[in-house]
């Protein structure tokens, strides 16, 4: 019995080992069980200071914003948006979001870089560059910038 019992304990071991040790033979295969989706989505995670949110998010209305639109006028982007983050671990206090029609959207490309800029124009421009640089870089720290891509699971 003892012998009976030792035998099934090593056996026992010895499946258990080797189902934990076999590769997984289910994967999702693309295409089959999931499909990437074309659009892709750029977050800028940002950190305001305390205080300076609505300063910031003035700012943004007038360049980051306004930039957008026109950019979306144009079929450059699909949609734009800025998420508040109420709690969490306050190390990011806002997000902005940028839809993209797919990945080649953000490939470089000068015919749409001066389409873009004729319809931003140059005073544009130089407003947006001096609010960057006389109160953005004061009063909020970019803590990354991630660009993510869908899939839909069948």
């Amino acid at each position: 019995m003892k012998y009976l019992l030792k035998s099934l304990s090593i056996a026992v071991a010895a499946t258990a080992t080797f189902a934990m040790s076999s590769p997984v033979t289910a994967q999702m295969r693309e295409w089959e069980d999931y499909t990437p989706q074309k659009t892709v989505v750029e977050l800028t995670y940002v950190k305001v200071d305390e205080g300076q949110l609505g300063f910031y998010l003035e700012g943004l209305k007038s360049t980051w914003v306004k930039a957008n639109e026109v950019a979306k006028s144009l079929g450059q982007i699909s949609d734009y948006g800025i998420y508040v983050v109420p709690f969490g671990s306050n190390e990011v206090n806002l997000v902005l979001r940028i839809n993209y029609p797919s990945m080649a959207a953000l490939d470089p490309d000068k015919a749409k870089y001066d389409e873009f800029m004729a319809a931003w124009g140059k005073t544009n421009m130089d407003d947006s560059d001096k609010t960057v640089r006389d109160l953005y870089n004061k009063i909020r720290k970019i803590k990354g910038t991630y660009v993510l891509r869908e899939i839909k699971l069948k």
